[in-house]
């Protein structure tokens, strides 16, 4: 049974559903059960991991199908759930936090709410070897790709320029290019640098390492943690990148944020509640598309401030326990 699950799953990676335009709002009335899942870059885990969600969500949620969408990730995100264009989405904490509160990229507070917290993304600051780089200080005068726009890398990738001391408009080349283009760029040596927050492994970095052995590296970068949590607070922790995981000499200590799933305030608890109970129910799906899901514990489900958690995802997690 796991291996068909699994099977399915994986299809629906390769054949995620495109979203488009404005939808009636899933669970404040009658949308005829669909659901639309807000994930990130195609060789990003958001977008693994939201293509086995939708899969279970469709075969274990009865009168509700799910898809899943390819995007630029957690800003755009938020933006497109509180728009109506999805009606769950995978999220940075940081970026989370900020909807929330009406900060940084969000100009007031946005209605959304967790179901849940996920697995922690790890900052991946992946250097060409050839370009003399040793921290995030030496990026100063480098091409670098800082993430897909509105995405939650982009908003780490500029918060670690400016914590060095550099001015992100105007000390480097910025690129704005989702992973899989910043992994061809620094293949092809077009940028000297790519910034990238997401699971372990992530694909395109697993891909990056294995195409360009010794001719790149990953940056420790635990030296900007004490600034960014003087200004963004104690979502950003520490915990290292495993030397197994692309196979590099050493760990490399880094920055890490965890990640929540959010839906709109106005969703029905009964489905806030279903959806909840259908992630921990059927993690070994997950697990099998990516070990980054293996982050993702009844323990830490609650850990979501500030970003409220919904009553009925509340409601499922204290069955659970």
């Amino acid at each position: 049974m796991r291996l068909r699950t699994t099977v399915v799953a994986l299809a629906a990676v390769v054949s995620l559903a495109a979203c488009g335009g404005q939808r009636q709002p899933v669970g404040s009335s009658d949308s005829g059960g669909r659901l639309t899942i807000a994930t990130g870059n195609t060789t990003g885990v958001y977008y693994q991991l939201g293509g086995a969600l939708a899969s279970v969500i469709s075969s274990k949620v009865s009168g509700y199908r799910a898809t899943a969408s390819e995007t630029g990730a957690s800003v755009q995100n938020i933006q497109g759930l509180v728009a109506g264009n999805y009606d769950i989405a995978f999220s940075l904490g940081d970026s989370a936090s900020d909807a929330v509160k009406g900060e940084n990229s969000f100009k007031s507070k946005q209605d959304v709410v967790a179901l849940t917290r996920l697995y922690n993304n790890y900052t991946q600051v992946a250097v060409r070897t050839s370009a003399g780089v040793n921290s995030i200080a030496d990026l100063k005068g480098k091409r670098i790709s800082t993430g897909s726009p509105n995405s939650g890398t982009e908003v780490i990738a500029r918060r670690l320029l400016e914590a060095a001391g550099l001015d992100p408009a105007h000390d480097v080349t910025a690129q704005r290019l989702g992973l899989p283009e910043s992994v061809d760029a620094m293949k092809s040596g077009s940028i000297d640098a790519l910034v990238w927050s997401g699971g372990l492994p992530t694909g395109g970095i697993t891909d990056l390492t294995t195409s360009m052995g010794k001719g790149v590296k990953l940056l420790p970068i635990t030296d900007l943690l004490p600034k960014m949590q003087e200004k963004y607070g104690s979502v950003y922790t520490q915990a290292p990148i495993p030397a197994a995981t692309y196979k590099q000499a050493a760990d490399v200590p880094t920055i890490v944020v965890p990640n929540v799933l959010l839906v709109r305030k106005d969703m029905k608890d009964e489905l806030a509640e279903q959806l909840t109970k259908v992630i921990y129910d059927n993690m070994d799906a997950l697990v099998a598309v990516n070990a980054a899901a293996k982050g993702i514990t009844l323990e830490n489900a609650e850990k979501t401030d500030p970003v409220p958690l919904h009553p009925g995802a509340k409601k499922a997690i204290d069955g659970l326990k």
